[in-house]
């Protein structure tokens, strides 16, 4: 089954990462590699990237047959979307095993949700 890991960072996850030297960056993306590199050699990995800053985001709606636009970012929420996994693992364990690897687990929020298969799925 397919799960897509969402990766949240917040003001005190990005503050953090703000006062890291260059080389503990560097160690926090190499663990990020590390685990791509674990996940691809499994079979389990799909697609993993990372996001933009929200700041860079731009909002879509249609209203009337008008597209509108807005710039971002619109989170009124103290998590932002910063990337994503899409695995495809055996077991819900599994996915969730993965996530509790993902850095920001340990200072942001890491968010585990399953794909649905096809729109026959789609709760109506």
């Amino acid at each position: 089954m397919k799960y897509l890991v969402l990766i949240y960072s917040n003001p005190e996850s990005r503050a953090l990462w703000d006062r890291l030297s260059r080389d503990e960056r560097s160690a926090g993306l190499d663990a990020y590699a590390a685990l791509d590199e674990e996940l691809a050699a499994s079979g389990e990995l799909i697609v993993s990237e990372a996001l933009a800053d929200p700041s860079h985001t731009t909002r879509v709606t249609v209203r009337d047959g008008q597209t509108l636009t807005t710039d971002g970012p619109f989170a009124e929420a103290k998590e932002l979307l910063a990337g994503f996994f899409l695995l495809d693992c055996e077991t819900p364990e599994r996915a969730v095993e993965i996530a509790a690897r993902v850095p920001e687990a340990h200072l942001g929020l890491v968010e585990v949700r399953p794909v649905l298969s096809s729109l026959d799925d789609f709760p109506l």
